[in-house]
């Protein structure tokens, strides 16, 4: 018997060139697996809606086209289920994507469904938000606010908000509580880290693993302006965590207190309590990763 799969298509979401795909997914998929049908998004949160009711219809997959944000409503919508989540990134940052080894090529990236290689890894639940790669609370967040209503999309209009912002940006001040650790201090970014990184090889944890069951906290603290562009080329170059101004903490639980209640989950922007409660979800999502990726 065929497998069924479903692809969830955000319209206008990233730079990706969508309107091809249908007739690359009629072309490129392998017909002699998969059924499939398409369904466009018509509103926000409409992925999420779509995707748990193809879970209740038994879909064997579910495949998110678009960016972080359209994997996180159709992927937060399939943890716990037996639907796997596949990810055609055609989005702005594509975060997971490029951590999971998933070819940004859309041609590529349905061959990788063709091949189907499955992990279980692990989901985030901060309260009651779900989340799958990467959570955040500092500049990131209000990026993420920012750039959800900016002009101009893309790696360009990104990185132009970003020192737009970046010049007359303030760090908030947060206190994190885990075991055998209690500490409040200024930072410019608290991130959650599932996953390596935010997107566009903007790396915040590159030893992060999906499927190991823990999440790290990385904390960035102020630092002098001029020093901002040695600070992001280490993001770039992997090697943010060597700098005296980082710090990394494997954690499974956490509790953070902010003082600014903004936040993003997969780049998603959301407005939160002040108080948070952070756990790992162990193995609770069925993902298709890339063929070279390596747990």
């Amino acid at each position: 018997m065929k497998k069924r799969i479903r692809f969830i298509i955000n319209p206008i979401s990233g730079v990706g060139k969508k309107d091809q795909l249908p007739t690359l997914i009629e072309k490129f998929l392998n017909h002699t697996i998969f059924d499939y049908d398409i369904i466009y998004t018509e509103y926000r949160k409409h992925a999420k809606t779509i995707a748990f009711e193809s879970s209740k219809e038994g879909f064997d997959i579910v495949c998110a086209v678009g960016g972080d944000g359209s994997v996180h409503e159709v992927g937060t919508a399939l943890i716990g289920t037996q639907t796997k989540l596949a990810i055609i990134p055609a989005g702005s940052g594509n975060g997971l994507a490029r951590h999971l080894k998933i070819p940004l090529k859309l041609i590529d990236a349905i061959k990788t469904i063709n091949e189907s290689r499955s992990i279980l890894m692990d989901t985030g639940l901060v309260n009651d938000k779900p989340f799958l790669g990467i959570g955040g609370y500092g500049f990131d967040a209000l990026i993420a606010e920012k750039f959800d209503h900016y002009h101009t999309r893309g790696f360009w209009g990104y990185t132009k908000l970003v020192m737009k912002e970046y010049l007359k940006y303030k760090p908030i001040s947060i206190k994190i509580e885990l075991p055998n650790y209690t500490r409040e201090l200024p930072v410019v970014l608290c991130t959650v880290a599932n996953a390596s990184e935010f997107g566009n090889g903007f790396c915040v944890s590159p030893n992060s693993n999906v499927s190991d069951g823990t999440f790290e906290l990385c904390i960035l603290k102020p630092f002098s302006k001029w020093k901002t562009p040695f600070i992001i080329y280490k993001f770039f170059k992997r090697t943010s965590h060597l700098s005296k101004y980082a710090e990394i903490i494997p954690f499974q639980k956490a509790r953070l207190i902010l003082n600014e209640r903004i936040a993003h989950y997969d780049g998603e922007p959301f407005e939160v309590r002040q108080e948070l409660n952070i756990e790992v979800k162990q193995k609770s999502l069925n993902i298709i990763v890339g063929n070279n990726y390596k747990e």
